[in-house]
């Protein structure tokens, strides 16, 4: 019987960004590996039939980043962005299916970011940032390069590209405005686009504004601003006209579950769709005829249609459902989906259900034992309904128990722990489970899958009731058998970080702890994080709010430090943006000074997710040594 390795998990590929041609007859995906050796993330174009007539096929032989798949109406032209000819800068391809003519058309010196194929067979929209000038070459050749904050910042623009000509212009529309997303209406009309008053992730999705363009005209038409982090445009016709479609934050507040919202074009109504509803919102996908939305509802994911007065559910899915991808009427789709035990791969078939598995990238797991998944529910103190996951060791039952516990918190805190195989690169229940312990996944307030409501209600008030809801869990697997309360371990990533150091600085009851990205402060994750103003949402206040002490120092770990006992490993990567290093610093230097057992392990190269091999390799084996060390000296 095989064994499950680190090396059987990071050198696995991964399916992604499913796109189905408009005629439903072939699909296009992208193979992408976990990890990457190098400085760039070679990907490849794979075709498959999804009649199951032919084997899946790639594209192409290039060792290259290819990515953004997108066929013509007539599905005979597959376009697509490589760095082929010069890494690291994407350029746009076109793929001829009848004779497998691949074609470069573009040769844009800042690369290009996204592109839209168009109803007018000889014309692409793209979006790129402008190229460099002779002054910009200039300056960077001769060192010349103080950035000054708000000058020259780089924006993606929109193009047009002219396939008979190769020529690209850059109609004089939306100002210095950055380009988020371009959506055409499914008759051939105007483009849709989305814009932000800047690139800058902590300014711009706060900026966000709609826009009508006529690419044949060049006339544009500003239809005012949207909520926050507004995204995933969608096109829908209805007997009062047109309506447009997007996802973006529930208003006022930034810690809130996202919505669909309805603008009805002829009278400029905008509705809230999802007001209400106790699931969320993830992808907005549109067809010539009613648009297609993905909800996460609890630990799973229901697949609805967007009707002119109501929301139709189609089918649902256990686990995750990602990337759908539809032809044109709607009629059949794609996405990514998967079980409990089986990682993600490309299914197909009626929205309404059930779908195909039309891929299987990962036959190397098949017959590799993995401990039993089972959903979770219970209430919380208050008596809010909860959900998570148990994953028992390999091989046992819960009578078998009770077994050293981990719980694992999962980021955000605006996401969730899905009834999906937990098998990653990051610790997960799988690969803990596979070294004899159960795991535990718990959803608390704050995530995704149960309505707006449920997710704001952690606004401010981080660590405080989303904490007691996982305590809760915890005892009540304590209370079963299944886990022994003397060897309690808890870990987690970026928010999950943060409630891992938040947990030690209030309890003694966990024998080991490890904060992957974690926050530790959030006044200062406001001041430097790249979501700045998304974070302060979260802890509450800033610093400049005026002298302390602040809201936000009251539920930042750092602040009961001195309570901490329970030894941790802090991993982080020495380029986050999201949370930065000094995060990771502050509790180290904390912990030091307080004289806890802890070990600081920092990533070089590496952002918010560790990507390179030998780290992901690294992270995989430190984390089962630490809790072993910990939670089963005996080993």
């Amino acid at each position: 019987m095989k064994a499950l390795t680190a090396e059987l998990v990071v050198d696995g590929r991964a399916p992604q960004t499913p796109a189905l041609a408009p005629n439903g007859r072939t699909m296009c995906y992208v193979l992408a590996p976990t990890s990457r050796v190098g400085d760039h993330l070679d990907t490849e174009l794979w075709l498959i039939d999804v009649d199951g007539s032919g084997a899946a096929r790639r594209v192409t032989a290039d060792t290259a980043t290819e990515s953004q798949p997108r066929w013509s109406t007539d599905s005979g032209t597959l376009f697509f962005l490589s760095d082929r000819a010069e890494r690291g800068v994407p350029q746009l391809y076109r793929l001829t299916l009848a004779d497998g003519t691949r074609t470069g058309l573009t040769g844009w010196r800042a690369g290009i970011t996204d592109h839209l194929t168009l109803a007018d067979p000889n014309q692409v929209a793209l979006l790129a940032q402008d190229e460099p000038t002779e002054e910009d070459e200039r300056r960077a050749r001769d060192r010349d390069d103080a950035v000054v904050v708000g000058a020259r910042e780089p924006r993606a623009r929109l193009r047009l590209l002219d396939l008979d000509t190769g020529q690209v212009t850059t109609p004089n529309v939306f100002g210095d405005r950055h380009v988020v997303e371009l959506r055409q209406r499914p008759d051939g009309g105007p483009l849709a686009v989305l814009t932000q008053a800047s690139a800058d992730n902590d300014y711009g999705p706060r900026t966000a504004r709609l826009h009508l363009f006529d690419h044949h005209t060049g006339i544009a038409e500003d239809l005012g601003p949207v909520a926050a982090d507004a995204r995933s445009l969608a096109w829908w016709p209805a007997e009062d006209g047109w309506h447009l479609g997007y996802l973006a934050l529930t208003p006022p507040g930034l810690q809130a579950g996202s919505a669909v919202f309805d603008l009805a074009l002829d009278d400029r109504v905008l509705r809230n769709r999802t007001a209400g509803l106790s699931m969320c919102p993830t992808e907005l996908r549109q067809t010539d005829a009613a648009a297609l939305v993905v909800f996460a509802e609890g630990l799973h994911t229901t697949l609805a249609r967007i009707d002119p007065n109501e929301l139709t559910p189609l089918s649902q899915h256990r686990g995750r459902l990602d990337g759908l991808t539809a032809t044109r009427t709607g009629a059949e789709v794609a996405a990514l989906t998967g079980s409990r035990y089986q990682l993600p791969n490309v299914y197909f078939g009626s929205p309404a259900g059930p779908l195909r598995k039309v891929t299987d990238t990962r036959p190397e797991l098949a017959g590799i034992p993995l401990g039993t998944q089972q959903p979770l529910t219970y209430h919380a103190a208050d008596g809010l309904a909860l959900d998570g996951l148990l994953v028992l060791p390999v091989g046992k039952t819960a009578a078998d128990g009770p077994f050293p516990l981990v719980t694992i918190v999962h980021g955000g805190p605006y996401d969730r722990h899905a009834d999906r195989c937990q098998l990653f690169w990051f610790p997960s229940g799988q690969w803990l489970a596979t070294a004899g312990y159960a795991v535990f996944l718990p959803n608390p307030r704050g995530g995704q899958g149960h309505g707006h409501q449920f997710a704001a209600r952690v606004a401010g008030r981080v660590g405080r009731e989303e904490w007691t809801d996982i305590l809760t869990g915890i005892d009540l697997l304590v209370a079963q058998g299944i886990a022994d309360p003397d060897r309690l371990g808890i870990a987690g990533s970026s928010h999950g970080g943060f409630m891992s150091a938040w947990a030690v600085g209030q309890t003694d009851r966990f024998r080991a702890a490890l904060v992957g990205a974690g926050v530790t402060d959030w006044g200062m994750l406001a001041a430097t994080g790249e979501n700045g103003q998304f974070e302060a949402a979260l802890g509450g206040s800033t610093g400049w709010s005026g002298i302390g002490p602040h809201p936000h120092d009251a539920v930042s770990p750092i602040s009961f430090a001195s309570r901490i006992r329970t030894p941790v490993l802090i991993m982080h990567g020495a380029e986050d943006t999201n949370v930065p290093l000094g995060q990771a610093v502050y509790l180290h230097r904390a912990l030091r000074h307080f004289g806890v057992e802890h070990e600081f392990v920092i990533y070089p190269r590496e952002g918010h997710s560790i990507r390179e091999r030998a780290h992901q390799l690294d992270v995989l084996h430190r984390t089962r040594a630490w809790f072993d060390r910990w939670l089963r000296p005996e080993r």
